[in-house]
């Protein structure tokens, strides 16, 4: 099936442009002075915001639009967050427990029973992406989901409509994957991913949100995978301009869950294309 809301792949014709993106900006100070130097030495030319985390304050949107003042290093999306152990930015959430969202089990089973209220999941979407605007002073360039919430049924379609409300020009990731089927059924996580996002590709269409047209870089179930990347490893775009080299260059490279110059053993790391 053709989508026309799928972001262009090819807008020079002759590249492939991907998002080499860091999510979970916020998340701890560790991880926002990681992501920020990677950006500076060029290995990821994309980061999320959780803008509801313990350790984002507006000294650190001035601090990633800094790296953008002379040219545009970094796109700056945001990452929508609705699980634990965060806490809602708007009154009267629900479902909370002790005043914090339910896990990523918990918000997923009352999302397929169809349990959530639409109207309190927007009020949230959009009090984040006003929070979003007020500390960038702007739109997001894209919006994502921590821990692929914004792909379950009931949040997806609140998410869809607060960005045609708010957001039109602003792209949305989606997480399926593209190439042969026989080489994508040995992960688990990222099958489950790839049929929330037919759906979720189907219904931005409806809605007009754009898309990226594909995805990498799921990690296992498994708590002790440790499949982050060492972007050490990843050619700069001093090294290469040529950006389709990135993605077979990450997909090989595997890193510890920790490193002590460069803390991502929380952030996620992920590709996409655009």
């Amino acid at each position: 099936m053709k989508y026309g809301n799928v972001i262009d792949a090819r807008r020079d014709g002759t590249r492939r442009h991907i998002w080499l993106c860091a999510d979970d900006y916020g998340m701890s100070p560790a991880v926002n002075v990681a992501i920020r130097d990677l950006v500076v030495r060029g290995r990821i030319n994309a980061t999320s915001m959780m803008v509801i985390a313990p350790n984002f304050y507006r000294s650190e949107a001035v601090s990633l639009n800094i790296l953008n003042a002379s040219e545009t290093r970094v796109a700056i999306g945001l990452h929508l967050t609705l699980t634990a152990p965060y806490q809602p930015l708007s009154r009267n959430f629900q479902p909370v427990r002790d005043g914090v969202f339910l896990s990523q089990q918990e918000i997923a089973r009352h999302s397929f029973l169809h349990w959530l209220e639409r109207e309190v999941i927007e009020i949230e979407i959009s009090s984040q992406l006003h929070e979003f605007i007020a500390a960038f002073g702007r739109l997001p360039d894209f919006i994502d989901g921590h821990q692929h919430v914004h792909l379950f049924p009931q949040i997806r379609e609140a998410l869809l409509s607060v960005v045609k409300d708010v957001a039109p020009n602003v792209w949305v990731r989606q997480c399926g994957r593209i190439g042969p089927l026989h080489k994508r059924l040995a992960d688990g996580k990222a099958i489950a991913l790839d049929v929330l996002s037919g759906g979720f590709r189907r219904l931005s269409n409806r809605y007009g949100a754009r898309v990226n047209p594909a995805f990498a870089g799921t990690y296992a179930f498994a708590k002790n995978a440790g499949l982050y990347p060492d972007l050490s490893q990843v050619p700069s775009r001093a090294a290469g301009r040529e950006r389709g080299d990135v993605s077979s260059r990450l997909r090989r490279c595997r890193a510890p869950a920790a490193r002590p110059a460069h803390d991502l053993a929380r952030a996620r790391i992920s590709l996409s294309d655009r």
